[in-house]
């Protein structure tokens, strides 16, 4: 039996069996949560114009100045201004031409068309033309994630279209003889299916499109033949089934399906039995049947892996440092990720750690990520954690 591989090494692995979706195009007021296809550069200047900063006069030359007209939003004053002239001006207005500076309101005398002030430098509270990009530069590279503010960088840009990565399609896979579909009929010695729910709600996050089978058996024939069904998918998702134990068949039905083993194992706590494999271009990720193992792996793995098929630029979470609002004992042999509350600006572990235990997972806002053999960690160390509340930063 194979070592059991290390994360980074083990995420590399599974990335570089990736084939990135095709590409459609979006209106650009449909593109939020997606990924571009392609470099995106701008179409217009912005501001296309000097711009006020204030609301206040637009004055040239040395005062006082006589007050010959107003420039408003959407509203310019066609005439431009000579020596020793203003004009009202309001926040975002364009500056008439041979504005020297702006005059704020609030520093202003007016009595009549005449207006008194201490004249600031040359050039104060003008927005110059293309302070924020000129036409054709670049405005966000292929990859990145579309979020409110790129809806509106892209929108500010002359864009009402854009080419985004398509939503990969996932088929989530749960197994298990214990599990039952409906929670609200389940004898004792049974549990409700909760692990296809919690996957697929995380994928959809990333803008995959999640198709949900089962709970199914632990029946290798059965598996087999689901395999065989979502043969349409872009990733294939299992929850259970993938460890060493006598009704484990998710390897076995793998190999009926035609489907070749990556890897297997990955050295981390909770989620060593992690499995990928591949079956033609579609990529297999088996994942742990105890819940928070589920969701560490899916968070650490299966993620990246749906980003990544779009194209993603940073498919990864990133680690945010934190101070520890208690003290952590020793670490173990494999890397853990400990489920932790973010309060007052520290994390503050969890104590419920068993990997089935979902009240704890449910509680948690971060992951501490502890080094294999770390050293015990007083309260205030700073450590490595990654935020949970939309699925990872990226």
């Amino acid at each position: 039996m194979s070592a059991a591989l290390g994360l980074e090494a083990a995420q590399a692995r599974l990335l570089a069996l990736v084939k990135p979706v095709g590409s459609e195009i979006v209106r650009v007021d449909e593109a939020a949560g997606r990924y571009l296809a392609d470099d995106l550069a701008a179409r217009r200047t912005q501001p296309a114009r000097d711009l006020s900063a204030m609301d206040g006069f637009a004055v040239a030359g040395p005062g006082p100045w006589r007050i010959v007209g107003e420039s408003r939003a959407g509203a310019p004053l066609v005439r431009a201004l000579a020596a020793g002239e203003a004009a009202r001006i309001s926040t975002g207005a364009a500056c008439p031409e041979g504005t020297e500076t702006i005059v704020p309101i609030e520093d202003a005398a007016v009595e009549g068309d005449e207006l008194r002030a201490a004249r600031p430098a040359s050039g104060r509270h003008i927005r110059r033309r293309g302070l924020d990009f000129e036409d054709g530069a670049g405005l966000l590279a292929s990859g990145a994630r579309i979020g409110a503010a790129q809806l509106a960088l892209a929108r500010a840009g002359g864009h009402a279209v854009l080419e985004v990565a398509g939503r990969p399609r996932l088929a989530v896979i749960e197994c298990g003889d214990e599990l039952v579909a409906d929670p609200r009929d389940c004898p004792p010695d049974r549990l409700p299916a909760s692990n296809g729910a919690m996957v697929a709600a995380m994928a959809a996050g990333t803008g995959a499109v999640a198709r949900r089978m089962g709970p199914l058996p632990d029946d290798r024939a059965v598996l087999a033949r689901a395999f065989a069904e979502a043969a349409d998918a872009d990733a294939i998702v299992t929850t259970a089934g993938a460890s060493v134990g006598e009704h484990d068949h998710v390897r076995g039905a793998l190999e009926d399906a035609g489907a070749k083993l990556a890897f297997w194992r990955v050295a981390i706590r909770p989620g060593k039995p992690v499995l990928v494999a591949t079956r033609g271009d579609r990529i297999v990720l088996g994942l742990p049947g105890n819940p928070a193992s589920a969701f560490v792996t899916a968070f650490l793995f299966l993620l990246p892996l749906l980003r990544a098929l779009q194209g993603a630029a940073r498919p990864f979470p990133a680690a945010i440092p934190l101070p520890l609002a208690g003290a952590l004992p020793a670490g173990g042999a494999r890397r853990e990720f400990l489920r932790a509350r973010f309060e007052g600006g520290q994390a503050v572990p969890l104590a419920g750690r068993d990997s089935s235990a979902l009240h704890a997972l449910a509680a948690a806002d971060l992951l501490i990520d502890r080094a294999a053999g770390a050293p015990a960690a007083p309260s205030g160390a700073v450590v490595p954690c990654y935020w949970l509340g939309n699925g990872g930063i990226t």
